[in-house]
């Protein structure tokens, strides 16, 4: 049987099928459209060409120059669509996409390697795997940043990991415990990998200790150690991330909420706040709420009784102000997982950008499938999902990060880390292009249709992907860890696998002990051009400067990308043309943004990374009641935006910058008040303005991430 020699070098099969598909999508853009006897026909003649040299083997180019000349015999204007086809095919190879300024910096700058072609880039952060290749080409799916910058340079001696993000064990209450954290954190740090960390086991400001001290500073005065440790640490593109989380019930709550006012502490890390039903409930009913704490090594026990209400009110208020602390529904998270009856289990505590509840030494290993480029005939009355197609990336993408895993297993820095990944396997597969998906299908961002729609995505994403763990576990064997009566009796297993699914995990088990998450896509969705995560879209144009060849700044005006094709589809010339389905973030009710979320969380078992941004106007009983609602609908962690909050102004002065960190060399220091601006609405790098989404924020004009996922 012919052979044919891909331009990777890998042998296949012939198929005359394939040339006839590619001629019909050929004719599909000329004025007499389809005629498939025609393709078929074409497809024979080659065929029969290559039987009568009695070859063994072709070549892909000797395949296409065979179609040439025959279409130029019988369908001339075919045939120039089919050159024309295949000279954007060897440009896609050798450039990547067509980029605009930002995402060809965000393409060169980040992830291409060397002077690898775009083929090479597809093929190293493929790893072989055509489907992805091909997927990522058609820009329905992109890895996570670390595997796209990462993946193969182990084979030059290069340590870095391919995973995102890591959560430490809980600090343990004693002082070697938290500097070995520091040295743990320090080491990821080096490899690429951003910390979650929870200080809840660290006894609070006053507590006797047994040492020269008569009491502790508390858990609050370790912050700083790990944030200078974060900002010291530099990587690529961006600084090192870090999550600082604290027990709602724990005696340095109120201090913890309040750190962030002081702007020379935690510089260099996000808060947040663990709150737990209980809590929620007695704000609620506005009672007393007991703050405790109980020091084994001494048996002191400490309480602190202080109003639910009024503590609430403090955390709404500081998050209004100052844009942190974000809330984490502990009780949520910790109910709502494949593992959630497992008695061995137990969450350490969330990645930086909270999408990742993970165990102590836990990683994330992340990619995303852009669900925009599953309408077919977009903008038009016609548009429909592709459920089928997405279905098959569902699968696809579940053995592609099950083989990234397999390949990180020894590129983690710590050999705890190692040891984790190699007995829970957890992968994270998730979504973004949501905004996009329902602009292209005339639905607007939170309405009853767009979740009608989310709710049978869903369920295809969670189906597919607990399938392919279960086809893994039945040729590979179940996840070291798994323990078949206890994932069985997963409520979010029993309420979203469907028949066939629970018995084939019946019969072989999964794979992974957690599939799904929902990332925030920043970078990466910039790059292929699609709306980030499960946010709205953040506007509907900005505006960008550009320098005169006589050196004067000029301003012109860029249409978000989807808005853009949406205005050229339906032949739209302004902005106030667009149709009221149209919603940004700007003339979006946070409610709806929060349906979305949680209607999106009930087919998730990690969880999500998002951000609600408000506008100025937005009070702080209006911060309240959002955060109320969030858990109310079963989130799992939400965080806020203020337009216009009091961070949003303020820039630490040089000197202040030193006094923090006044120790080390001015060379440390300039590079530290670069990284460590404290406006989170201008770009460190290059002084643009950064987009706050996805449990994050991006630079409009260079791309730039303190998150790079």
């Amino acid at each position: 049987m012919l052979k044919v020699e891909k331009r990777n070098g890998r042998i296949v099969d012939y198929d005359g099928q394939k040339i006839a598909l590619a001629i019909e999508k050929a004719m599909g853009e000329t004025d007499q459209g389809l005629d498939e006897a025609c393709a078929k026909e074409v497809a024979d003649k080659v065929t029969r060409d290559f039987e009568a040299k009695n070859l063994n083997q072709v070549g892909i180019e000797e395949i296409q120059d065979a179609v040439e000349l025959h279409l130029m015999q019988l369908r001339p204007d075919v045939a120039k669509k089919y050159i024309l086809y295949r000279e954007e095919r060897t440009r896609l190879r050798e450039q990547g996409w067509a980029m605009n300024d930002l995402q060809r910096d965000i393409y060169e700058k980040k992830y291409r390697h060397g002077g690898e072609s775009f083929e090479g880039f597809l093929s190293r952060v493929s790893g072989g795997n055509e489907a992805i290749e091909k997927a990522i080409k058609d820009k329905k799916f992109m890895p996570a940043g670390r595997i796209l910058a990462g993946r193969g340079l182990d084979k030059e001696g290069k340590k870095v990991t391919l995973s995102n993000c890591y959560v430490m064990p809980k600090v343990e209450d004693n002082i070697e415990a938290i500097f070995d954290t520091a040295k743990w954190m320090a080491r990821t740090y080096s490899y690429g990998g951003g910390v979650g960390l929870t200080l809840s086991k660290l006894r609070p400001k006053g507590a006797k200790v047994n040492n020269a001290a008569s009491s502790t500073t508390g858990a609050v005065s370790f912050m700083d150690l790990y944030s200078l440790t974060t900002g010291l640490i530099g990587m690529r593109g961006r600084r090192g991330a870090l999550m600082l989380n604290l027990d709602c019930y724990h005696p340095d709550i109120l201090e913890f909420i309040d750190v962030k006012n002081d702007l020379d502490k935690v510089t260099s890390a996000n808060i947040s706040v663990n709150v737990y039903d209980d809590f929620m409930e007695a704000v609620k009913k506005d009672q007393d709420y007991t703050l405790r704490f109980d020091v084994e090594s001494t048996g002191e026990k400490i309480r602190k009784k202080v109003n639910a209400r009024e503590m609430f009110t403090i955390l709404a208020r500081n998050n209004w102000n100052m844009a942190e602390p974000g809330i984490l529904y502990q009780d949520r998270i910790n109910s709502w997982h494949l593992l959630s009856e497992d008695d061995t289990f137990e969450y350490a505590g969330v990645n930086p950008c909270a999408e990742e509840p993970l165990p102590a030494f836990g990683s994330c290993n992340l990619s995303s499938i852009n669900l925009s480029e599953f309408v077919a005939q977009p903008f038009t009355k016609y548009a429909r999902f592709q459920f089928e197609a997405f279905g098959q990336l569902v699968r696809d993408g579940v053995v592609y990060l099950n083989d990234v895993l397999d390949e990180n297993m020894n590129l983690h820095p710590l050999e705890e880390q190692r040891e984790l990944s190699r007995d829970l396997r957890q992968i994270g597969l998730g979504i973004m292009g949501v905004a996009d998906m329902f602009i292209k299908m005339g639905l607007a961002y939170g309405s009853d249709e767009s979740l009608n729609l989310i709710n049978q995505i869903g369920r295809v994403l969670v189906n597919e992907a607990l399938r392919q763990s279960a086809l893994l576990a039945k040729d590979q064997g179940p996840f070291p860890r798994y323990r078949k009566e206890k994932v069985l009796e997963s409520p979010f297993l029993k309420t979203n696998a469907d028949a066939d699914v629970l018995d084939l995990i019946k019969e072989y088990g999964l794979r992974n002990s957690q599939v799904l998450t929902i990332a925030p896509t920043g970078t990466i969705s910039t790059l292929l051009g699609c709306s980030n995560g499960v946010e709205p879209i953040f506007q509907i144009s900005y505006t960008r400067k550009s320098e005169s060849l006589h050196n004067e700044d000029t301003y012109y005006t860029v249409y978000t990308q989807i808005i853009k094709d949406l205005m050229e589809a339906q032949g739209l010339t302004s902005e106030e043309d667009l149709p009221d389905y149209v919603i940004t973030t700007s003339n979006l009710n946070y409610k709806e943004r929060i349906r979305v979320q949680s209607t999106w969380q009930q087919f998730i078992d990690a969880s999500i990374s998002s951000t609600v941004n408000v506008p100025k106007e937005f009070t702080v009983e209006e911060v309240e009641d959002l955060y109320m609602y969030a858990w109310e609908m079963g989130l799992k962690g939400v965080t806020i935006y203020r337009d216009g909050c009091a961070r949003s102004g303020i820039l630490i002065t040089e000197d202040s910058k030193k006094n923090r960190v006044h120790e080390l060399q001015e060379e440390l220091n300039r590079e530290i008040a670069k990284q460590l601006t404290e406006d989170p609405d201008t770009c460190p790098m290059c002084g643009g303005t950064m987009a706050h989404s996805g449990g994050c924020a991006e630079c409009q004009n260079c791309g730039y991430s303190p998150c790079a996922i």
